[in-house]
Protein backbone atom coordinates (compact mmCIF):
# COMPACT_ATOMS: atom_id res chain seq x y z
CA UNK A 1 0.00 0.00 0.00
CA UNK A 2 2.67 2.34 0.62
CA UNK A 3 4.44 1.92 -2.20
CA UNK A 4 1.65 2.26 -4.36
CA UNK A 5 0.77 5.30 -3.01
CA UNK A 6 4.11 6.91 -3.24
CA UNK A 7 4.78 5.78 -6.71
CA UNK A 8 1.13 6.77 -8.25
CA UNK A 9 1.64 10.43 -6.42
CA UNK A 10 5.14 10.61 -8.09
CA UNK A 11 3.38 9.78 -10.85
CA UNK A 12 0.47 12.04 -10.27
CA UNK A 13 3.23 15.24 -9.47
CA UNK A 14 5.39 14.62 -12.27
CA UNK A 15 2.27 14.65 -14.66
CA UNK A 16 0.64 17.75 -13.13
CA UNK A 17 4.09 19.57 -14.20
CA UNK A 18 3.94 18.69 -17.65
CA UNK A 19 -0.17 19.90 -17.74
CA UNK A 20 -0.71 23.75 -18.51
CA UNK A 21 -1.14 25.94 -15.39
CA UNK A 22 -1.67 29.15 -16.28
CA UNK A 23 -3.12 30.43 -19.73
CA UNK A 24 -4.33 34.07 -21.51
CA UNK A 25 -4.22 35.50 -25.11
CA UNK A 26 -1.28 37.86 -25.25
CA UNK A 27 -0.52 40.63 -28.26
CA UNK A 28 1.64 38.48 -30.60
CA UNK A 29 2.63 41.82 -32.67
CA UNK A 30 2.48 40.84 -36.71
CA UNK A 31 0.78 37.03 -35.48
CA UNK A 32 -1.83 39.04 -33.75
CA UNK A 33 -3.41 37.51 -30.61
CA UNK A 34 -1.54 34.38 -29.41
CA UNK A 35 -1.99 32.12 -26.44
CA UNK A 36 0.54 32.30 -23.32
CA UNK A 37 0.89 28.87 -21.62
CA UNK A 38 2.96 28.33 -19.19
CA UNK A 39 3.58 24.37 -16.93
CA UNK A 40 2.90 23.36 -14.21
CA UNK A 41 7.07 22.96 -13.67
CA UNK A 42 7.01 26.75 -14.83
CA UNK A 43 4.42 27.84 -12.03
CA UNK A 44 5.37 25.03 -9.37
CA UNK A 45 8.61 24.40 -9.62
CA UNK A 46 8.89 22.18 -6.86
CA UNK A 47 6.82 19.49 -8.73
CA UNK A 48 9.79 17.52 -10.34
CA UNK A 49 11.88 17.75 -7.19
CA UNK A 50 8.37 16.14 -4.89
CA UNK A 51 8.31 13.55 -7.46
CA UNK A 52 11.21 12.23 -7.43
CA UNK A 53 11.49 12.33 -3.36
CA UNK A 54 8.53 10.43 -3.59
CA UNK A 55 10.46 7.43 -5.60
CA UNK A 56 13.46 7.84 -3.50
CA UNK A 57 10.66 7.29 -0.58
CA UNK A 58 9.98 4.10 -2.15
CA UNK A 59 13.25 2.94 -1.83
CA UNK A 60 13.98 4.32 1.61
CA UNK A 61 10.71 2.52 3.16
CA UNK A 62 11.50 -0.67 1.71
CA UNK A 63 15.07 -0.81 3.03
CA UNK A 64 14.65 1.19 6.34
CA UNK A 65 12.50 -0.15 9.41
CA UNK A 66 11.99 1.59 12.79
CA UNK A 67 12.57 5.25 13.74
CA UNK A 68 14.69 5.69 10.16
CA UNK A 69 10.86 4.60 8.52
CA UNK A 70 9.24 6.77 10.61
CA UNK A 71 11.85 10.27 10.40
CA UNK A 72 11.05 9.21 6.33
CA UNK A 73 7.34 8.96 6.72
CA UNK A 74 6.88 12.18 8.48
CA UNK A 75 9.32 13.83 5.37
CA UNK A 76 6.93 12.23 2.69
CA UNK A 77 4.03 13.50 4.34
CA UNK A 78 5.28 17.52 4.76
CA UNK A 79 6.21 16.92 1.24
CA UNK A 80 2.69 16.00 0.50
CA UNK A 81 1.36 18.55 2.16
CA UNK A 82 3.77 21.14 0.27
CA UNK A 83 2.45 19.29 -3.20
CA UNK A 84 -1.20 20.00 -2.39
CA UNK A 85 -0.33 23.48 -1.65
CA UNK A 86 1.28 24.21 -5.09
CA UNK A 87 -1.68 22.53 -6.14
CA UNK A 88 -4.26 24.57 -4.27
CA UNK A 89 -2.14 27.76 -4.22
CA UNK A 90 -3.57 30.68 -6.86
CA UNK A 91 -6.21 28.31 -8.18
CA UNK A 92 -9.63 30.08 -9.71
CA UNK A 93 -12.51 28.44 -10.84
CA UNK A 94 -14.45 31.21 -12.66
CA UNK A 95 -13.65 34.22 -15.35
CA UNK A 96 -11.77 32.34 -17.89
CA UNK A 97 -11.72 34.09 -21.90
CA UNK A 98 -13.64 31.11 -24.21
CA UNK A 99 -10.42 29.64 -25.97
CA UNK A 100 -8.45 28.97 -22.90
CA UNK A 101 -7.56 25.52 -22.44
CA UNK A 102 -9.86 25.52 -18.74
CA UNK A 103 -9.44 21.61 -18.28
CA UNK A 104 -6.06 20.89 -18.68
CA UNK A 105 -5.43 24.18 -16.44
CA UNK A 106 -7.80 22.27 -13.37
CA UNK A 107 -7.06 19.09 -14.23
CA UNK A 108 -3.01 19.81 -14.15
CA UNK A 109 -4.10 21.57 -10.83
CA UNK A 110 -6.01 18.74 -9.51
CA UNK A 111 -3.73 16.12 -10.73
CA UNK A 112 -1.06 18.41 -7.98
CA UNK A 113 -3.69 17.63 -5.13
CA UNK A 114 -4.41 13.88 -6.14
CA UNK A 115 -0.25 13.36 -5.92
CA UNK A 116 0.54 15.18 -2.78
CA UNK A 117 -2.72 13.64 -1.23
CA UNK A 118 -1.34 10.22 -2.31
CA UNK A 119 2.36 11.19 -0.92
CA UNK A 120 1.28 12.27 2.33
CA UNK A 121 -1.21 8.95 2.42
CA UNK A 122 2.12 6.72 2.21
CA UNK A 123 3.77 8.91 4.47
CA UNK A 124 1.43 8.80 7.00
CA UNK A 125 0.96 4.76 6.66
CA UNK A 126 4.87 4.86 6.78
CA UNK A 127 4.84 6.83 10.09
CA UNK A 128 1.99 3.92 11.47
CA UNK A 129 3.37 1.32 10.29
CA UNK A 130 7.33 1.66 10.66
CA UNK A 131 7.45 -1.35 14.01
CA UNK A 132 5.23 -3.59 12.26
CA UNK A 133 6.42 -3.65 8.01
CA UNK A 134 9.52 -6.16 7.34
CA UNK A 135 12.55 -4.05 5.89
CA UNK A 136 14.92 -5.24 3.45
CA UNK A 137 17.09 -7.77 4.71
CA UNK A 138 15.39 -8.54 7.66
CA UNK A 139 15.91 -11.91 6.92
CA UNK A 140 19.37 -12.32 6.53
CA UNK A 141 19.88 -10.63 9.99
CA UNK A 142 22.39 -12.41 12.60
CA UNK A 143 20.17 -15.15 14.17
CA UNK A 144 20.75 -13.37 17.91
CA UNK A 145 19.23 -10.09 16.70
CA UNK A 146 16.34 -12.03 14.70
CA UNK A 147 12.73 -12.91 16.73
CA UNK A 148 12.03 -16.45 17.43
CA UNK A 149 9.77 -18.05 15.02
CA UNK A 150 7.04 -19.53 16.51
CA UNK A 151 5.71 -21.78 14.61
CA UNK A 152 6.64 -25.10 15.22
CA UNK A 153 7.56 -25.98 11.46
CA UNK A 154 9.79 -22.95 11.03
CA UNK A 155 11.27 -23.54 14.07
CA UNK A 156 12.18 -27.20 12.98
CA UNK A 157 13.45 -26.45 9.11
CA UNK A 158 15.32 -23.16 11.29
CA UNK A 159 17.08 -25.78 13.62
CA UNK A 160 17.88 -27.65 10.68
CA UNK A 161 19.19 -24.12 8.82
CA UNK A 162 21.60 -24.18 11.83
CA UNK A 163 23.04 -27.83 11.52
CA UNK A 164 21.07 -29.27 14.76
CA UNK A 165 19.29 -32.10 14.82
CA UNK A 166 15.20 -31.08 15.65
CA UNK A 167 14.54 -34.64 16.95
CA UNK A 168 17.13 -34.48 19.27
CA UNK A 169 15.19 -35.00 22.59
CA UNK A 170 18.35 -32.84 24.18
CA UNK A 171 18.08 -29.90 21.59
CA UNK A 172 16.88 -26.42 23.72
CA UNK A 173 18.54 -28.12 27.22
CA UNK A 174 21.90 -26.95 28.54
CA UNK A 175 24.09 -29.43 30.14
Amino acid sequence: MIVAALLLGALALWGASRLTWFAEFRDGGVRGTVLYRETGEQRATALVPLALLALAGVAGVVATGGWARRVLGVVLALAGVAAVWSGVAGVRFGGWADGLPVTQLLLGRGLAVLGGILVATGGLTAVKGAGRAARLGAKYAAPATRKKARDPDAELWEALSEGEDPTDARRGHSE
